[in-house]
């Protein structure tokens, strides 16, 4: 069982789960299928290709510095209309407006787990040199530091590594008194998330659970290696 980690710091990002009208949410903290999609892109997979690799892994995100959530105002011009019969019109296209949150200036370190240390290796691999471009859930927005901030593979259980790395906040950040981790468990002992990609293309999801769990800051001891 290996684990290796990632950094997901950006001004901006955005990591939604289902939201597809006038209101674009966001969670707070990045979704398994927008690393899933991000790994995807490092490798250069395409969203025909399968992913069931990459869904089995287990994940877990600690949040070194939350963020603050904001919105930004969108309006689409000739759009067309629901109840449109006939020849299309001018007249028939209208305006759409909507509001799409995101987080700003938040720092989050990803642990994937896998008993499967080649893949791994290939994902440490697409990160230092990714194929396509890395976003954090939107293509408009890219991370401000490199993705991966480790070469090694951790022989430790996900929740141990997570714990016990280096706190990821500027030099100039108030320490928090504990770092939220937000881990995946077992069916039942958490909370649901209807997050995890069966594919891309067609977009199919399914659920997981997960577990919020608060670790002191004294607790986190040692530097990334």
């Amino acid at each position: 069982m290996g684990v290796i980690l990632l950094k997901l710091e950006g001004p901006m990002q955005s990591w939604g789960i289902g939201s597809r009208l006038s209101e674009r949410q966001t969670e707070a903290e990045p979704t398994k299928s927008g690393v899933i999609g991000l790994i995807a892109s490092a490798l250069g997979r395409s969203r025909e290709d399968p992913i069931q690799d990459l869904v089995e892994m287990k994940m877990g995100v600690r949040v070194d510095r939350e963020g603050q959530i904001f919105y930004d105002y969108h309006t689409v011009l000739d759009v067309l209309r629901a109840n449109v019969k006939g020849k299309i019109t001018k007249s028939k296209l209208g305006t759409v407006t909507s509001r799409r949150f995101f987080l700003a200036d938040a720092c989050f370190l990803v642990g994937m787990e896998s008993k499967n240390d080649t893949l791994l290796d290939e994902i440490l691999l697409g990160l230092n040199k990714p194929r396509w471009p890395l976003f954090l859930g939107r293509k408009s927005f890219l991370p401000s530091s490199p993705v991966r901030i480790s070469s090694n593979i951790f022989d430790e259980p996900l929740s141990n590594v997570l714990t016990k790395v280096k706190w990821l906040g500027r030099t100039t950040d108030v320490s928090p008194e504990a770092l939220r981790l937000v881990i995946e468990t077992e069916p039942n002992e958490g909370q649901t998330r209807m997050d995890v990609p069966i594919s891309f293309l067609p977009k199919q999801y399914r659920s997981r659970y997960v577990a919020t769990k608060f670790i002191p800051f004294e607790d986190i001891l040692r530097e990334v290696k």
